[in-house]
């Protein structure tokens, strides 16, 4: 099954017809517009630095519900004893500069275009893009960040310079977004990290029938 080729057409192909590894579709652009649209039909873009956007629609997708989530005994701990302050949406910028610099578990380098970044923080400006920052002092430890839809909230990257930041401020996160009545958030692909979180695969297919029942929610 081939890869389709974008226009400056705002439009996807079914996500259905991503060849085995997930890839749906090569280039168009990172525009405000078409994120959002990507993000609503289950589709998202991931590609290394030289190369022209790929946009992936995995199959099995991981998901985690947020009444399903998992916190260990020992986080629990350490959430109890306040070594973090939490925030949310006080310093996107810093969040995704600091996620770039993650360095990937096969390879060098990072996803994080200079292209995805001032994608995302336009994404932020409108309403779209969110953090969750964890501070120690003034020092900003740990994060992570995301699209959030209707109730559905797509996650991206996360970063930790402190043991536990980054999952303290998931847990943060995944525990707001089920006061808020968001049914699902989005992992993108299967790790071992957050499976112990909860985390589990489901079909692409009743990924995407949750999805757009959750986006279309007010």
């Amino acid at each position: 099954m081939p890869v389709f080729t974008l226009s400056k057409r705002l439009s996807f192909p079914p996500p259905h017809l991503a060849i085995k590894e997930g890839l749906l579709a090569v280039g168009g652009d990172l525009s405000p517009e078409r994120l959002i649209l990507a993000y609503r039909n289950g589709i998202f873009p991931w590609y290394s630095p030289g190369d022209p956007i790929l946009w992936w629609s995995p199959d099995p997708r991981l998901v985690l519900y947020p009444d399903e989530l998992y916190v260990s005994k020992s986080l629990r701990r350490v959430i109890r004893r306040k070594r973090f302050h939490i925030t949310f949406d006080e310093a996107f910028d810093s969040v995704i500069r600091e996620c770039a610099e993650v360095k990937r578990s096969y390879g060098e380098g990072t996803w994080i275009t200079e292209e995805m970044k001032d994608a995302y923080c336009e994404l932020h400006r409108q309403g779209y893009a969110h953090s969750v920052e964890a501070w120690q002092g003034d020092s900003l430890v740990g994060g992570l960040y995301g699209i959030a839809i209707g109730h559905a909230f797509f996650g991206e990257s996360m970063f930790s310079r402190v043991s536990n930041a980054s999952k303290v401020a998931f847990v943060s996160l995944v525990e707001n977004l089920r006061k808020l009545n968001f049914k699902l958030i989005d992992c993108q692909v299967k790790t071992d990290h957050l499976i112990r979180f909860g985390a589990r695969e489901i079909p692409r297919k009743l990924f995407l029938e949750q999805v757009e029942k959750a986006v279309d929610r007010s």
